[in-house]
């Protein structure tokens, strides 16, 4: 192999690796740490998934803003509060986390496996009971 080879290969593994790295400022966390957020005053709830998925299934206090909309309508949110993003399965949430980061956002909370998460920790709860 040449050396055009060998940089292709190390630019696709340093783009692969910046995808998984944590990025400073945004903090994974699961269904029940959102839920016991719920009565913080400082929080903003953010759900990134589309008015139709939003319409069938949200949990309040989290307010519907899809991440195809997030970079226009930011001048909804405040950044001195910090935000909790949740979406279906947490992949558009952790977007929607590193598009706030980069403008200029600095505490944000993902949910860890999104709605579906929640819909299945919530369903194993009232099968406890």
């Amino acid at each position: 192999m040449g050396i055009n080879e060998w940089l292709l290969i190390a630019c696709i593994v340093i783009l692969i690796a910046t995808r998984f790295i944590p990025v400073k400022g945004i903090t994974n966390i699961t269904t029940y740490e959102a839920k016991a957020m719920f009565t913080e005053k400082n929080l903003q709830f953010i759900d990134v998934r589309t008015p139709g998925e939003f319409t069938r299934n949200h949990q309040r206090p989290f307010r519907n803003i899809p991440l195809y909309e997030l970079t226009q309508r930011l001048t909804e949110l405040d950044k001195q509060k910090d935000i909790v993003v949740i979406c279906q399965s947490g992949i558009r949430s952790s977007k929607a986390a590193r598009v706030l980061k980069r403008k200029g956002f600095t505490q944000i909370y993902n949910v860890k496996g999104g709605m579906s998460a929640w819909n299945r920790n919530m369903d194993e709860n009232k099968a406890a009971k």
